[in-house]
């Protein structure tokens, strides 16, 4: 009996040895895979991030755009008088860059005589004829009044000759941008390049006084194939376009009377430009006109204007007849040649020659 115990309990202890043997790798290879899978699950969380990283670094990004938002908040946290002037000086320099601060000179006084006796009936304007169909201000002024009206020119324009434009030596390539100040300039602009067998580049820049002028380009170039700027009736409103290409030397076409404020304007905001003339002004014949006492007002707008006066009637004495003047030039032409000086605009009650007119009008026709 022992031996057949012994024996069982030989079976049961080998039975247990293999349960053991067994199981015991079952246990390694889950614990193995269960490791793996830990392993497998941080190595798939690190990736993660790493490629949902750049969305919060473009968001930072647009943040640090933003300039204006961070000087704020450095001017705000900034403490003592020299971080404040400092901020102060930065927003200064940002106003002045929108308009530009020109010293000129104070335009000078001009004296108007009293009110002249004596109604007025006809007048006399210095400029072409307007077309009967066009709505003009003078054709309002005289059924407003009941007086006739006269248009002729004083003045002629000349284009200068390829020979005396070369007599200036200016090398009209060497600009890159031109400024326009009316539709002469345009057509003697090109009239001078055509004589001189210049071709205009393409990447010519034109700067144009107003719209008008713009859109007459149109006769000679392409107008959507080139670089053309315009304002709108004064060479301020181009400020910032001239400024950002400071870089091309520019070119300005003028009379031989051309506009001193243009070139001061220039001057101040220090861009390199070249003045050429290209055309002149110069007296018309006035023969057609036997007598000048026939009017009550001349009209004149320009000092060439006075000037032709003076040349086709050197003998004229005023006596009643009036003189208007546009223009703190022309008014001082008046005064120097010995004319009196009855109407003036622009004034700050009329700033138009016609609202001028019309006040004088009223006051000299009273009954």
């Amino acid at each position: 009996m022992s031996v057949k115990r012994s024996v069982a309990k030989k079976k049961v202890a080998v039975k247990k040895v293999v349960k053991k043997s067994v199981q015991s790798p079952k246990r390694d290879s889950s614990t193995k895979s269960k490791k793996i899978t830990k392993a497998a699950a941080k190595k798939t969380i690190t990736i993660g991030p790493k490629k949902t990283a750049p969305k919060p670094v473009i968001k930072k990004t647009t943040k640090v755009v933003v300039k204006p938002v961070k000087e704020k908040k450095l001017i705000a946290n900034t403490e003592g008088k020299e971080h404040i002037e400092k901020a102060a000086s930065v927003k200064r320099i940002r106003k002045s860059s929108k308009k530009p601060i020109i010293t000129l000179p104070p335009p000078p006084v001009i004296e108007i005589s009293n009110l002249v006796k004596g109604k007025v009936k006809n007048i006399l304007v210095s400029q072409p004829k307007p077309a009967e169909n066009e709505k003009n201000p003078y054709f309002d002024l005289s059924k407003k009044h009941n007086i006739g009206l006269t248009f002729r020119q004083f003045i002629k324009v000349e284009g200068l000759t390829s020979q005396e434009f070369r007599a200036q030596r200016i090398d009209i390539l060497e600009h890159g941008a031109v400024i326009l100040t009316s539709k002469l300039a345009v057509d003697h602009y090109f009239r001078i390049c055509n004589e001189m067998r210049i071709t205009v580049p393409e990447s010519m820049k034109y700067f144009c006084i107003n719209e008008q002028t713009a859109y007459y380009l149109q006769k000679y170039i392409q107008y959507r194939k080139r670089k053309i700027f315009f304002g709108h009736g004064t060479i301020l409103d181009l400020v910032d376009v001239i400024r950002k290409n400071k870089a091309e030397k520019f070119l300005l076409p003028c009379s031989d009377v051309n506009k001193e404020q243009i070139a001061d304007f220039l001057d101040e905001v220090k861009i390199v430009f070249t003045k050429a003339t290209f055309y002149k002004t110069v007296s018309a014949d006035l023969s057609d006109i036997k007598f000048l006492s026939d009017y009550d007002i001349l009209v004149f707008f320009t000092p060439v204007g006075i000037k032709s006066l003076k040349q086709n009637f050197p003998n004229f004495k005023q006596g009643p007849t009036r003189i208007a003047a546009f223009g703190y030039a022309t008014a001082l032409q008046v005064k120097n040649l010995g004319y009196r000086l009855d109407i003036f605009a622009p004034n700050p009650l009329n700033p138009s020659m016609t609202g001028a007119l019309d006040a004088y009008i009223k006051e000299a026709n009273k009954k």
